[in-house]
């Protein structure tokens, strides 16, 4: 991000206001936004002052998904007295997507595109159109037995004797991944308690979906259907 200070302030007092903000910060969204103008809590990871010149300041900022870089820009203003504002905003990265490593062209896209329908040449569409499990690699993650795939595809919680696995860094009311035993993304979820509590449960709701991904009836149904009877 390039910052632009209304007035000029020494280095090391630019420095002392960017560490204020290092953390849990309070942000109400800008005026022209399209979300309820609500006080939320977000989190900067980290604010590196690469270069400074008196007047503008390019930053590289790391953090939380939702944070509004003009505000932040603003509230430094603010914080020394002088006023500033964000002059120009470039996104590096999202998740694990790097723009030197994932990022392509509109134009790579169509060619790639062109190969595959005109040849059945599908090697560089692969390379340039990733799996959605690519994009949660870096989220905690659980995996989940064939048996309650399809529930959770229909959008119900997950209880403990769904899950096969979990990763360590499952936290409470943080985000996780719900993957079957395959390695498919079936849906993303609040977790109700970190990873330690839920190896020690034996019965219980421990997920709350918030978002699904795999189409209901990709994997069999367990549940009957109310009325219907069971074979045999």
């Amino acid at each position: 991000m390039v910052m632009q200070l209304h007035e000029p302030v020494p280095e090391e007092k630019l420095k002392w206001a960017i560490e204020n903000f290092i953390g849990k910060i309070y942000q109400r969204p800008p005026l022209r936004s399209s979300v309820k103008r609500n006080i939320r809590i977000r989190t900067i990871h980290y604010i590196e002052l690469i270069e400074y010149n008196g007047r503008y300041a390019l930053l590289r900022v790391g953090c939380e998904a939702g944070t509004y870089m003009r505000k932040l820009a603003h509230d430094i203003g603010l914080l020394l007295g002088v006023g500033a504002h964000m002059r120009e905003l470039r996104r590096t990265r999202t998740g694990p997507f790097k723009e030197d490593e994932t990022l392509v062209r509109l134009q790579d896209v169509s060619e790639a595109l062109y190969l595959w329908r005109e040849y059945g040449d599908e090697r560089l569409l692969r390379k340039i159109v990733l799996p959605v499990e690519v994009a949660t690699a870096h989220i905690p993650k659980i995996v989940i037995r064939d048996t309650a795939v399809d529930a959770i595809a229909h959008g119900a919680d997950l209880a403990v004797p769904g899950i096969v696995r979990l990763t360590k860094d499952v936290k409470k009311d943080s985000i996780a991944a719900l993957y079957t035993l395959k390695g498919e993304l079936v849906a993303l979820g609040k977790a109700l308690y970190d990873a330690e509590e839920i190896a020690k449960m034996d019965r219980g709701i421990v997920v709350k979906t918030k978002r699904v991904y795999m189409k209901p009836g990709t994997y069999p149904s367990i549940w009957k259907k109310r009325g219907e009877k069971k074979s045999g």
